[in-house]
C-alpha cells in the first residue's frame, strides 16, 4: 500500500498520520476528533458502544481494498459495516478500524435480463425501490434499513421466502476483496468454493463489495399486517394455516403485547396479539382466499391487508437504537402446549417490548439441496425468535435471562440456528448455524482465503494461519494511535 505512510514505533504500538490518511480518503476519514464521530461509530442496537480509531467511508472497491491492506499490513482490528444490524455489533470496533460501506449505493438493473448489480452500501429498501421501478424484486428480510451486504452474506429469510427462497437462491455473482487485497469475480464456474461460502457463511472471507442478483417479477401484492387476539388456539391455528398456505403467501408474525399505536384499538393496548405481517405475492383474487383463512381465525383486532406495490410492506425507519436481547432456534411445530408456553412467557415478560416472532418456511427455500450453499437448513420448518427489547443495557440481566428461559421453554431439541439472528453468544452457537460437513468445507475455504484470520467480527469460522498458529489481531483502545 504505497500511497499510505504509517509507522510502528513498537511491535505493539503504531502510528498513522492522519493527514497522510486524509490525502487518500479525504473526508470520508473520520477519528475521533471530527465532529461527525459520534454519529458515525454508531451501529443499530443501542447497547453496542464501542469507539473505533478510524471509520473509514468507502466509496468504491479501490476503496475498500485499501482499507483492507491498511489493516492487514499493521494487524488491526478490521470491522466491515453494511447496515450495522448485527446483534454481536459486529459492524463496530473498540480501538481499531471500521470499513462503512454505506456510501457505496451503485445498482445497475436489467429489466430484459431480470438480474441486478448492486453495491453492498444499499439497504434492502433503497434497492426494493429501485427494482420496483421495474416491476421487480429479490428477496430480502422484513426491514428496510438492513444493509444487504450483511443479509445476503447469512441467507435472507423475508417475505418472499415460500415463493422464491432465501436471498442467497437469487445471488448469481459476487465481487469480493479478499485479505490479501485481490478484488474477486466469483460465481458458480470461478472460484466456486468462495462462491458456496458467501452464500449464507457471512463475512468470514472477505469484504462483498457487489452481488449480482437474480430479479423476478413482483409488482402489486396483497400484504400488511393483520392483528388477531393470542389465544394458545389461536396462534397454534394460524401457524398451521401458514404452513398450509400457497407458495406465494409468507408470514411473519410476532406474538407480542399490543403497543400503544394509532392503528391499535384502544380496547387492545397491552393484551396479547399476533402481529403477522402477511405477503401475498401472485394473483390478488388468490391472495384474498388464502388470506381469508387467517382472518376466519378469530375476529381481527386490526386489518390492513390491502393490495399495495411490494416497496410498501417495509415500515418506516424510526431511527431508533433498541438495546436487545435475543435468541434465534428452529422447532419443528407450534402446537397447543407451545403455544401455551409462548402466551405464558409474554404475559410475564417486563421489557418494553418483548415477542416471540414466527416464521414458516417451506416452498421454495426447501426444494433447494442442502450443500448447495453454506446456509445447511433447507429442511426446517418453522425458525423462531424470542426476544426483549428495552431502553437500558443495565437492565439486560433481567432480561437476558427471560429469553435464555423462553428459548429453553421453546427448544425441541433442535440445536440449529440462523446464523443472521445469533448474538454474542459463543462459537458453539456457531458451530449450530454450520452443522456437519458444512463447518468443514467452510473452515477450508477461510483457510485458502483468510489464512489469518482478518476478517474475524463475524460469526467467525475458525481456521488456522498459514505457519499453523493462529494470529491475534486487534489491538486494544490504545494500540491505534493517530496524529
Amino acid at each position: 500500500m504505497t500511497n499510505l505512510t504509517y509507522s510502528t514505533s513498537t511491535p505493539e504500538r503504531s502510528t498513522i498520520s492522519v493527514p497522510d490518511l486524509r490525502s487518500v480518503f479525504g473526508d470520508r476519514l473520520i477519528t475521533p476528533n471530527d465532529v461527525a464521530y459520534d454519529e458515525a461509530r454508531k451501529v443499530f442496537y443501542g447497547n453496542i458502544d464501542r469507539r473505533p480509531a478510524l471509520i473509514i467511508r468507502a466509496r468504491n472497491a479501490t476503496d475498500v481494498a485499501r482499507v483492507v491492506a491498511l489493516a492487514r499490513e499493521d494487524e488491526f482490528e478490521l470491522a466491515v459495516r453494511s447496515g450495522g444490524h448485527s446483534l454481536a455489533g459486529h459492524g463496530a470496533s473498540d480501538g481499531g478500524i471500521v470499513l462503512d460501506l454505506s456510501n457505496m449505493k451503485g445498482i445497475e438493473i436489467d429489466a430484459a435480463q431480470r438480474t441486478a448489480w448492486a453495491e453492498t452500501g444499499l439497504t434492502a429498501g433503497e434497492y426494493t425501490t429501485a427494482a420496483a421501478s421495474h416491476g421487480l424484486a429479490t428477496g430480502f428480510g422484513d426491514a428496510g434499513s438492513v444493509g444487504i451486504g450483511g443479509i445476503t452474506l447469512g441467507g435472507g429469510v423475508g417475505y418472499l421466502v415460500r415463493k422464491y427462497g432465501l436471498t442467497i437462491d437469487d445471488v448469481l455473482a459476487a465481487e469480493v476483496v479478499t485479505a490479501d487485497g485481490q478484488l474477486l469475480l466469483v460465481d458458480a464456474a470461478t472460484h466456486p468454493d468462495l462462491f458456496w461460502a458467501i452464500r449464507g457463511g457471512g463475512g468470514n472471507f472477505g469484504v462483498v463489495t457487489r452481488f449480482q442478483f437474480r430479479l423476478h417479477e413482483v409488482d402489486t401484492i396483497l400484504g400488511g399486517m393483520l392483528i388477531l387476539p393470542a389465544t394458545p388456539e389461536i396462534i397454534a391455528s394460524f401457524v398451521a394455516e401458514a404452513d398450509a398456505a400457497p407458495e406465494e403467501l409468507s408470514a411473519i408474525a410476532k406474538v407480542m403485547k399490543a403497543p400503544p399505536m394509532p392503528w391499535v384499538p384502544e380496547a387492545a393496548h397491552g393484551k396479547l396479539v399476533i402481529m403477522a405481517m402477511l405477503v401475498y405475492a401472485g394473483d390478488i383474487e388468490a391472495g384474498e382466499r388464502a388470506i381469508a383463512r387467517f382472518r376466519s381465525l378469530a375476529k381481527p383486532v386490526a386489518d390492513m391487508v390491502k393490495p399495495m406495490r411490494y416497496p410498501d410492506i417495509y415500515p418506516p425507519d424510526q431511527g431508533m437504537h433498541p438495546v436487545a436481547s435475543v435468541r434465534t432456534m428452529f422447532v419443528n411445530n407450534i402446537d397447543s402446549g407451545a403455544a401455551q408456553t409462548i402466551v405464558d412467557y409474554v404475559h410475564a415478560a417486563t421489557a418494553q417490548i418483548a415477542a416471540a416472532e414466527i416464521r414458516v418456511l417451506g416452498g421454495a427455500m426447501a426444494r433447494v439441496s442442502t450443500d448447495a450453499t453454506a446456509f445447511a437448513h433447507r429442511r426446517k420448518r418453522i425458525m423462531m425468535n424470542v426476544a426483549a427489547l428495552y431502553k437500558s443495557p443495565d437492565d439486560a440481566p433481567v432480561h437476558e435471562r427471560w429469553v435464555e428461559h423462553f428459548a429453553a421453554a421453546l427448544h425441541q431439541g433442535d440445536g440449529a440456528a440462523y446464523v443472521g439472528f445469533i448474538g454474542d453468544e459463543g462459537s458453539a452457537r456457531v458451530r449450530a448455524a454450520y452443522p456437519g460437513r458444512t463447518w468443514e468445507r467452510l473452515v477450508a475455504v477461510k483457510n485458502r482465503y483468510d489464512p489469518d484470520n482478518l476478517f474475524h467480527l463475524n460469526q467467525n469460522v475458525w481456521g488456522r494461519s498459514r505457519d499453523g498458529v493462529g494470529t491475534e489481531w486487534g489491538r486494544s483502545g490504545d494500540g491505534l494511535r493517530v496524529n
